[in-house]
């Protein structure tokens, strides 16, 4: 997730057009999420997702990036976190609007990969309070909002993060990732 410097993922109006983002971190992104084999969205977020990504590939202009991004989001899993879409008519998809804790733990017990939650700062929240996160892979961009969406709030009782690896890209974001530390 990309995060401000103080701790903020979209701007008051869900603005993100100050996230920097350029080749190096596109091919270190698509080399990361490739070893996930389950996306999980908001509602919100993959409608965003949905109307771009399935189609990506196919249109004249698509960058590299556009072209392995497409497929890759054709063909995994994804989770989607909703209570008001009731229908899966989405390949690979998977919505859950009810008994959230228990289907995400189900989930976790399958065989598999890592379950990557991409955006979708409501959806974060909501499983932050309930402790279904087990780690947090942070883009924090070289910028200070003052306000916005806090990745952060509400917070009900301290959770321990233990760091595992960091990166700086020449654009100036610098990538960290932790695990909670139960």
């Amino acid at each position: 997730m990309h995060i401000s410097l103080d701790g903020f993922v979209a701007g008051p109006n869900g603005e993100m057009d100050w996230i920097k983002v350029d080749e190096e971190v596109f091919d270190y992104g698509h080399t990361r999420i490739s070893q996930g084999d389950t996306a999980m969205y908001g509602r919100v977020t993959f409608q965003m997702m949905q109307s771009y990504w399935p189609t990506a590939a196919d249109k004249p202009t698509a960058s590299r990036h556009d072209i392995e991004h497409s497929a890759w989001y054709t063909k995994i899993q994804k989770v989607v976190l909703s209570k008001t879409l009731n229908s899966a008519d989405f390949k690979n998809t998977t919505i859950i609007g009810e008994n959230i804790p228990d289907r995400i733990n189900e989930i976790k017990q399958q065989p598999g990969n890592e379950i990557l939650l991409f955006g979708s700062p409501s959806a974060t929240h909501s499983l932050i309070q309930q402790n279904l996160i087990d780690g947090y892979w942070l883009f924090v961009n070289p910028v200070v909002l003052g306000k916005g969406i806090p990745l952060f709030t509400d917070i009900k009782e301290k959770i321990n993060l233990k760091l595992i690896t960091t990166r700086q890209f020449a654009c100036g974001v610098t990538e960290l990732n932790y695990i909670v530390d139960k």
